[in-house]
C-alpha cells in the first residue's frame, strides 16, 4: 500500500475563506477543548455563539474537518473528533486544535480520524513536541510530513466502516461499565444523601482529620513501553482516568535506575490525581489489585486513612468522586495561566467531607465489592473489544 505525506491529502489548519461572509449575529458552533471526549472521539456539549464573538482569537473549521489536540496532555489523552452537525456548517474552537481538512477526492475524513487517533501515532508525535514543560505542542511541520497509508477510496470506506463497528462495540461495552459506576454513585446518594446538601446532617470534617498521611509519588525518566517480567513500572497519569485504576497504563523503569519502594502501589490503596487538566484534577481511584513492582507518579497522591478515623476507603473513594467533592477540590487547585491546576497537600487537607456512621459505610463497601465483581466481567468484554480495534488498526495502518 502506498504512503503519502499528510499535507498531500489534506489541508492543515486552513484559513477562513475570504469570500465566506457571515453576519455578526449568525450563530455558529463553538467547541472548547473540554467538549472533545477522548474516549469516544466525539464532540459533546455542543455550544452556539454569534459569529462576532468568535471571529477572532479562535481556530475555525468546517463540517467534516478532523480536530486533533496538539497540546499536552490533551494530545496524549487522545482528544480528536470529526466536526459533525455544526450550526451552519461552521465551527470555531480552541487554538490548541490542529485542523485537518480532507481532500475528499483522495482521502476520507474518517480515514484521517482513525489514523491520528491511534495510540502509536500519538506516541510518535510526542517526540516532535516543542515548547516549555506544560505548554508543549505538536508542530504543524511534523503533522505535514507524517506519512499516511493511502488505499483507494472504496477500500478506505470499507476499512473505516469496520473500524466504526469496532469503535461502537467499545463504546457499548464502556457504557455498560459506566452504568455500573453510576449505580454505585447513585447508591452513595441513596444511603447518605447528597454531599452538597448533607440532608441527614452527618458530621463534616476536613480531610486532614481523616488522613494520617498524604504521600507523593515519583516520576523518573522511563522507557515508553510496557514492562517485561521482573521490571518495574511507573503509572501514567491516564491510568487513573474515570476514577478507575488501570495498571496496564504505565511506562517502564530503566534497568540502571533503582526503584523507590516507598512509592510502590499496594492493594487497597486510595490514589488521587493532584495535577491535571481542570476536568481531571482531583480524580480518585481505588486499587483493587496490583501485580506489584509498580510505582505511582509524582502527579498522584496516596491517601492514607487514620485507623481511628472511622472511614472506609471504598466510601471515601466514592465520596471524592462525587461532583460536589470534585468541585471543592477544583476550587482548591492553583496554577498560573497556561499551566495545569495543582492541589497541594495543605489545601487538600482543608477540603471538608461528611462522615456517616462506620456501620453504614461498611454496608456501602459491601455493595461496592459486589458491583466490582460485575465490573470485572464488563472489563473483560471491553478488553476484547479494544483488542479487536487494535488488531484492525494494525492491519490497516501498519506497513506489511
Amino acid at each position: 500500500m502506498q504512503t503519502v505525506r499528510l499535507d498531500e491529502v489534506c489541508d492543515l489548519n486552513p484559513r477562513w475563506p475570504r469570500d465566506h461572509a457571515l453576519g455578526d449575529d449568525t450563530p455558529v458552533s463553538f467547541v472548547p477543548m473540554a467538549s472533545i471526549c477522548e474516549l469516544s472521539g466525539t464532540i459533546r456539549e455542543r455550544q452556539e455563539r454569534p459569529f462576532a464573538e468568535v471571529r477572532r482569537g479562535y481556530t475555525c473549521f468546517a463540517e467534516g474537518d478532523v480536530l486533533f489536540a496538539k497540546i499536552t496532555p490533551c494530545m496524549q489523552n487522545g482528544k480528536a473528533a470529526i466536526a459533525r452537525n455544526l450550526t451552519g456548517g461552521v465551527g470555531f474552537g480552541s487554538t490548541e486544535f490542529h485542523v485537518l481538512r480532507a481532500r475528499e477526492d483522495r482521502v476520507l475524513p474518517e480515514w484521517l480520524f482513525y489514523f491520528v487517533r491511534r495510540e502509536r501515532f500519538r506516541h510518535e508525535a510526542r517526540r516532535s513536541l516543542t515548547g516549555t514543560a506544560g505548554q508543549q505542542r505538536v508542530p504543524t511541520p511534523y503533522m505535514a510530513a507524517t506519512r499516511i497509508p493511502l488505499p483507494p477510496l472504496e477500500t478506505q470506506r470499507s476499512m473505516a466502516g469496520a473500524l466504526s463497528c469496532a469503535d461502537r462495540l467499545i463504546q457499548l461495552s464502556r457504557e455498560a461499565r459506566q452504568k455500573t459506576d453510576l449505580f454505585l454513585a447513585a447508591l452513595l446518594v441513596d444511603l447518605f444523601g447528597s454531599p452538597r446538601t448533607n440532608p441527614s446532617g452527618w458530621p463534616e470534617v476536613p480531610l486532614g482529620d481523616i488522613l494520617g498521611a498524604i504521600e507523593s509519588g515519583t516520576s523518573p525518566r522511563c522507557h515508553d513501553r510496557a514492562r517485561k517480567p521482573g521490571e518495574w513500572g511507573v503509572l501514567r497519569l491516564s491510568a487513573l482516568k474515570n476514577s478507575t485504576y488501570d495498571e496496564s497504563d504505565h511506562k517502564t523503569l530503566p534497568d540502571q535506575m533503582e526503584p523507590d519502594p516507598r512509592c510502590e502501589v499496594r492493594q487497597d490503596d486510595l490514589l488521587l490525581v493532584r495535577k491535571n487538566t481542570l476536568e481531571l484534577v482531583g480524580t480518585p481511584a481505588y486499587v483493587w489489585k496490583t501485580e506489584g513492582q509498580m510505582m505511582f507518579p509524582d502527579l498522584v497522591f496516596r491517601l492514607c486513612i487514620k485507623p481511628e478515623a472511622g472511614v472506609e476507603p471504598l466510601f471515601l473513594r466514592s465520596l471524592l468522586a462525587h461532583p460536589t467533592m470534585r468541585d471543592r477540590m477544583r476550587l482548591m487547585a492553583s496554577g498560573t495561566a497556561g499551566s495545569m491546576p495543582n492541589i497541594s497537600k495543605e489545601r487538600l487537607r482543608t477540603v471538608r467531607a461528611m462522615v456517616p456512621p462506620l456501620a453504614m459505610q461498611q454496608r456501602f463497601a459491601w455493595h461496592a465489592r459486589e458491583l466490582h465483581r460485575i465490573s470485572l466481567g464488563q472489563d473483560s468484554a471491553l478488553a476484547r473489544a479494544k483488542g479487536t480495534m487494535a488488531a484492525l488498526l494494525y492491519k490497516f495502518f501498519e506497513p506489511a
